[in-house]
């Protein structure tokens, strides 16, 4: 039996605590189990000046963990679903999905409350060019700028007046312990959030049935077919993590709803779809959502990019 696990996490305070998180539910459920930490630099946290859509997208946040994993210096990896691409390389699998937190995207301003009260021309911040795409969309009057760093440093960015407001995911927030600087949550009718959003996900070799079964119980069943059929949409448009594309299931009973979009960058085109399917067939409903986006237009608004 596996008698210690190495878990391999981005150095920023977001995912360290994430990372804190699995090892502490971990110890919980393997008494005796040692558990450690590898904290690791990515090339996405370190291409601060750069867009992610430019130099290869969130896929740069997980590549150096994956490597640990290959190389035997961790045994599994933690990352927030997000920034997973929609394929992983051959002989990595995903162990587990946790229990979903709170999904919204959060408005966080110093002195408005939210979008429709920032005046024309103020300036909002986001990384995202899907949040870049729905803002763009209801508010064509607000300028929209690149933020790139950790959860401190944009909100240290809007502390100094470089924007009027920036949009971060909620669940961040509030794992930091910064829910009290969210203005407004945006209902993701408003603002659909990133396929994966708020669900953790814990990768490893897919020869490591010993390290599947240890981390197994932290499994969500709910969380993780709604994660998969919104990787579904992404993975059938193209897999890549930097399109403008958002995507949210819900599960109601044995049954799973499914909104998706596509939209360009600047907001003035946008593809929407909904479907409904069984929980338990969750890619069968990601690919059939997909079929709709393209013939609403996302293969030409994708196309253009």
């Amino acid at each position: 039996m596996t008698r210690e696990l190495r878990i391999a996490t981005r150095r920023s305070r977001l995912a360290l605590w994430q990372a804190e998180h699995v090892k502490s539910r971990l110890q919980a459920l393997h008494t005796g189990l040692r558990l450690a930490l590898v904290p690791l630099s990515t090339r996405g946290d370190e291409l601060l000046d750069e867009s992610l859509a430019k130099v290869g997208g969130k896929g740069l946040f997980i590549k150096e963990l994956e490597t640990a994993l290959a190389e035997d210096r961790a045994d599994i990896a933690v990352h927030s679903m997000k920034d997973v691409p929609a394929d992983l390389p051959p002989g990595f699998t995903l162990a587990a999905v946790l229990a979903r937190d709170d999904p919204r995207d959060a408005f966080v301003s110093s002195g408005h409350d939210g979008f429709s009260a920032l005046p024309a021309g103020a300036v909002v911040g986001t990384s995202s060019l899907r949040r870049q795409a729905q803002i763009a969309a209801r508010y064509p009057a607000l300028e929209i700028r690149p933020l790139r760093g950790n959860v401190d440093t944009r909100i240290a960015k809007l502390d100094r007046g470089e924007y009027a407001a920036i949009v971060l995911a909620a669940a961040g927030l509030k794992r930091l312990g910064l829910e009290a600087r969210i203005r407004r949550y945006l209902d993701v009718e408003e603002s659909l959030p990133a396929a994966g959003q708020a669900a953790l996900g814990i990768e490893c070799l897919a020869a490591r049935a010993d390290v599947m079964t240890l981390v197994a119980p932290l499994a969500d069943a709910e969380s993780g077919a709604c994660v998969r059929a919104e990787r579904e949409v992404n993975r059938a448009l193209g897999g890549s993590c930097t399109i403008p594309l958002g995507a949210y299931a819900q599960v109601h009973g044995d049954r799973l709803r499914l909104q998706a979009l596509v939209a360009s960058p600047d907001g003035k085109r946008v593809a929407r779809a909904e479907g409904e399917g069984d929980a338990a067939s969750p890619e069968e409903l990601g690919l059939r959502v997909a079929v709709l986006l393209r013939e609403r237009g996302a293969v030409e608004i994708l196309a253009a990019l």
